[in-house]
């Protein structure tokens, strides 16, 4: 079949890329025209704080929607108090509520409702904005029309800080400017690794055209799933990742078709039919990885599985179609325009007489101190995640100079750091005189300790109420670890002894509560995510390589590297080592990242093991000597394997200079871990290992042999020599 594809996209090659350029305006004009929302906001069923939030949707309707606030400093004796800030800032609450149709209330500090809101020196203050839907449902133009209005009428006169805080003022740099300096880095290292202009070309065109149309079919799929803010940012840094990678082995693999006497025809079909048939099983293996984020069994992580997925995908197809078609195009002159002083011949016959294959058989010959000493290094890196503390960054680690971080600090300053994330006690309850026991638990709140601030009990109506809120201040910020201590000791040692037995209903919220279920939901489905990966790749990895000890290790091998991945933002985001250098602070490691750093990365280490392991089982299935099929595999793939490791080290690493944290950990995660996988793991580790188990690599037992499938990952090739006597006792007299 993949031959019959690559002769089609070959010949028709004017009709492939016409509709590939066509599918590239579509896609992106139907996004535009019909795209949906991204996601601000996500629903945690069967979780404490999603309980708190239905029971305010249901008792609160005008405090289920989300909240903002309006903070503000004066310098002045009489700091806010002042007749002249007052006036200013009762014109910008005003502004505030005829910004947008969705502002409800805008507490005033000024009022006896807000009596709490001005710190006590006097010197800072804050009004909420309450609104009557969840931030996802308002227009983009709201938070600029609201930050105009209330700027128009408090700035004017000096004296007068005026800042923002909420989620709907958060900025986030677009990935653009990484997408850019990543291809200007992949230009560089294909270009060293090619040695030719128009075979550098090609994997960047492949890797852009992917990132438009799958970044364009994201937009349209927001119509239909909950896709979260960053999915793009995750889709553009694997697109760019793997589409880069998929095309460079297949254009590697057509050019050596081309040095050993092909014809540029036979040369498309021996690419597709060898590496591009690798590239549909990596592919295939990274997309698994993805789709496993199903079974945490979250909207807003469902909606980042499929947009990552759809990246992937379309790259793949892409590789398999649109590449022959190019490849067609460029024939013979792949090479024309070269850079002599890299450009170099890359013949099968020529890969024995490379360092790649002295590399190997050192490593060959000290096989149990090379293995041993690289283990060492990866536990080594690993070890941190011994430390790891899961959690959610707070506005407190937004950029320098943004409003959200400016209104975090004057908050701290003014009224502690647990007034950025203050926890909601929501209570419903069958007879109005059931309102006694909230007031007794307010009490009790007041008195525990960490416990900063607690406000008066607040009932949904004057007459008759069936449901109240409390509002409990930490002594402590969003992030801190005390803060979910202190959290779960509420819920459990206070809370629920408080209401047992009365018949009230209590269930508590906010945004400290919601990073520490979310936390939990995460943790408590993370080993049954992990395994589902791992089984489903090793029974595909067993499949095609007919062997039990190949999946098992490669398997192994990469957890040690998303594991020495790990332990390395440990230190930096968790630790703070070097945290300066990278414009971050300290905090606790984003709740998802685990799931999603394994998906991705568990799938592209994948990648290069296919690639790798291949070419090895290409070579033992023609020689059938194990050291000398690892020694040809790793020197044939080594080169292409290594530019494409450093390409993605290039294009994940420049997500570090992103003003967003969580953008910054994707980067270093995803860039220190294809480093440390394609170097340590692939290049000393793998052949170390195999060397050791020697034929034991291709044992599996006659019984299950018999079961299983048979699959090929890459078939013979036509033009391959066969390599020489004298070529093979050479070899075997130096090991």
């Amino acid at each position: 079949m993949l031959r019959r594809l690559a002769r089609s996209c070959y010949r028709r090659r004017r009709r492939v890329l016409v509709a590939w350029l066509l599918l590239v305006v579509v896609v992106t004009g139907v996004s535009k025209v019909a795209g949906g929302k991204d996601a601000t906001n996500f629903s945690l069923p069967g979780t404490e704080s999603q309980r708190a939030f239905d029971l305010l949707k249901a008792d609160f309707p005008s405090q289920s929607g989300d909240t903002a606030d309006i903070v503000f400093a004066a310098t002045g004796p009489l700091g806010v108090r002042a007749p002249a800030v007052e006036s200013r800032m009762e014109a910008a609450f005003a502004a505030a509520m005829s910004a947008s149709p969705h502002v409800i209330s805008v507490t005033s500090p000024y009022g006896a409702a807000g009596a709490r809101q001005i710190s006590a020196n006097g010197r800072v203050a804050f009004a909420p904005v309450q609104f009557d839907v969840r931030f996802n449902n308002l227009s983009n133009s709201t938070p600029k029309a609201i930050k105009s209005g209330v700027d128009a009428a408090a700035r004017p006169g000096g004296g007068l800080e005026v800042e923002f805080a909420g989620q709907l003022f958060t900025t986030r740099t677009p990935p653009g400017n990484s997408d850019v300096i990543g291809v200007l880095a992949a230009v560089v290292i294909l270009l060293v690794a090619f040695g030719s202009v128009l075979a550098m070309g090609l994997p960047i065109f492949i890797a852009l055209v992917g990132i438009f149309i799958g970044i364009g079919l994201i937009a349209v799929l927001a119509n239909l799933m909950q896709v979260f803010v960053f999915t793009d940012l995750i889709a553009a840094m694997i697109g760019i990742g793997v589409g880069i990678d998929y095309a460079l082995f297949i254009v590697t693999r057509f050019r050596q078709g081309l040095y050993d006497g092909l014809e540029p025809g036979a040369a498309v079909e021996s690419a597709i039919t060898t590496s591009g048939r690798a590239v549909i099983f990596a592919g295939c293996t990274v997309v698994i990885a993805l789709m496993g984020m199903f079974i945490m069994g979250l909207s807003f992580v469902n909606g980042l599985a499929v947009g990552a997925a759809l990246s992937v995908l379309v790259t793949m197809v892409a590789s398999v179609t649109l590449l022959p078609a190019m490849l067609g195009f460029c024939g013979h002159n792949i090479d024309k325009f070269h850079l002599p002083a890299f450009h170099r011949n890359v013949g099968a016959d020529q890969t024995r007489r490379g360092f790649w294959f002295r590399w190997s058989r050192q490593i060959q010959r000290r096989p149990w101190p090379v293995a041993l000493a690289a283990l060492a290094v990866l536990l080594v890196l690993a070890f941190p995640v011994t430390h790891l503390r899961l959690g959610f960054p707070d506005a407190g680690n937004d950029p320098k100079g943004t409003t959200t971080k400016k209104a975090y600090d004057l908050l701290s300053s003014g009224f502690g750091p647990g007034y950025n994330g203050p926890l909601l006690v929501a209570a419903s309850f069958p007879k109005p005189s059931d309102l006694a026991v909230l007031d007794r638990l307010d009490q009790e709140l007041r008195a525990y300790p960490g416990v900063a601030s607690v406000s008066p009990v607040r009932a949904n109506r004057a007459v008759d109420p069936t449901a109240a809120t409390i509002n409990v201040t930490p002594d402590y910020s969003p992030q801190d670890a005390r803060t979910a201590s202190l959290v779960r000791k509420l819920r459990s040692d206070v809370i629920a002894p408080a209401v047992a037995g009365t018949g009230v209903t209590v269930h508590s919220g906010g945004s400290a509560a919601i990073s520490i279920d979310l936390t939990k939901k995460l943790a408590g489905r993370l080993p049954w995510f992990f395994a589902a990966v791992i089984a489903l790749s090793f029974l595909l990895l067993m499949v095609v390589f007919r062997s039990l000890l190949v999946p098992l290790k490669a398997a192994v091998m990469n957890l040690l590297s998303i594991g020495a991945a790990f332990g390395i933002l440990v230190a930096v985001f968790q630790w703070g080592w070097g945290a300066g250098l990278l414009g971050v602070t300290k905090s606790p490691i984003v709740s998802f990242s685990p799931m999603m750093l394994f998906a991705i990365l568990f799938g592209l280490s994948m990648d290069y093991e296919v690639f790798l392991l291949s070419r090895i089982k290409e070579e033992h299935d023609r020689t059938h000597d194990n050291g000398l099929a690892v020694a040809d595999g790793l020197a044939a793939t080594a080169r292409v394997i290594t530019a494409a490791a450093a390409i993605m080290v290039c294009v994940f690493l420049t997500f570090v200079f992103q003003s967003d944290a969580t953008a910054k950990l994707f980067g270093l995660g995803l860039g220190t871990a294809i480093l440390i996988d394609a170097t340590l793991v692939r290049m000393v580790l793998v052949p170390a290992t195999m060397e050791l188990l020697g034929e034991a690599n291709w044992w599996l037992p006659p019984w299950l042999d018999r079961l299983i499938p048979r699959f090929r990952v890459e078939g013979a090739v036509a033009g391959r020599p066969p390599g020489t006597a004298e070529q093979s006792e050479a070899v075997l007299a130096g090991r």
